[in-house]
């Protein structure tokens, strides 16, 4: 994929008690953070996995991990979907592993903290590619087998930041907006057909995001606001589980979205700013 690897961990014979081995969950960004979590949730249930990132020496650990805790099969795949046509090299490539994906998992993303006219272009670009684009492109390549097997979940990482404006993450929240809206779009869409669609919101988790967003200095990310990886993935996936379309991560998490439902924009936008603001002087 884009000039990737392919490998797999365990291809013979299935082990009793497992799933099938053709039809699988694929999870993108399953080298670590809540990507890792859900990984192990669903290889707790006995599924069998696709393994998407673009660290392959990681995802090859984590497939080793849970293949001798859980008796599954991993394939792994390494890439980078914010390049522009690599949704389409996955697709091809686990069609041509014969591996059906029975549940999508579109948790890769990243953000970046800073004045959106300060912050390099390029990396705005990708992270629209890598947050939304991918992430539609490839629910538009895996959802018609979905539909045609009338059995199938699609499960978006979306975040509260999709619930107001986000001064100095300006295109992390558009993103996270769209993945809302269009999920909870495609959701009604699919009613009767046996797909579901489950957008998980978290709010600050500890995981790497916060450092490669560079926000690990704001108030966003102080203790006080963050929680776990570990318990984000758990109730994000008892939501899925409970055929949730939304489900918002904590208590203060549901807090912040019912706020950014009601209050006016240019409130939640101040908030937003007060909390994302980078050690600097404030801007006009």
């Amino acid at each position: 994929m884009d000039n990737g690897r392919t490998t797999a961990e365990g291809e013979t014979s299935p082990p009793e008690g497992a799933r099938s081995a053709s039809e699988r969950v694929l999870i993108t960004g399953a080298s670590g953070g809540i990507g890792y979590e859900l990984a192990k949730l669903f290889a707790r249930d006995g599924h069998n996995l696709v393994l998407v990132s673009r660290d392959g020496s990681k995802l090859q650990e984590v497939a080793r991990e849970l293949k001798a805790a859980h008796h599954i099969h991993c394939i792994v795949f390494e890439g980078d979907l914010s390049v522009p046509g690599s949704p389409d090299a996955l697709f091809a490539e686990a069609t041509k592993a014969s591996a059906d994906v029975g549940i999508l998992v579109n948790n890769a993303g990243f953000g970046s903290l800073g004045p959106f006219h300060k912050l390099p272009l390029d990396d705005q670009l990708r992270m629209i590619q890598l947050n939304v684009t991918s992430l539609a492109h490839l629910t538009h390549l895996f959802l018609p087998q979905m539909i045609a097997r009338k059995r199938g979940r699609i499960v978006n990482i979306a975040s509260i930041a999709a619930y107001q404006p986000g001064p100095f993450m300006a295109v992390y929240y558009a993103t996270k907006a769209f993945v809302v809206s269009f999920s909870e779009a495609i959701a009604n869409e699919l009613h009767g057909t046996g797909v579901r669609v489950t957008a998980i919101c978290p709010g600050p988790t500890t995981t790497n995001f916060g450092k490669r967003a560079g926000a690990e200095g704001s108030a966003l990310f102080s203790k006080a606001m963050t929680m776990d990886a570990v318990t984000v993935a758990r109730v994000g996936y008892e939501g899925m589980k409970k055929n949730k379309t939304v489900v918002v991560v904590g208590w203060k998490n549901k807090v912040l979205a019912a706020t950014g439902r009601i209050a006016p924009r240019s409130l939640t936008a101040n908030v937003a700013r007060t909390l994302n603001e980078p050690r600097m002087k404030r801007e006009p």
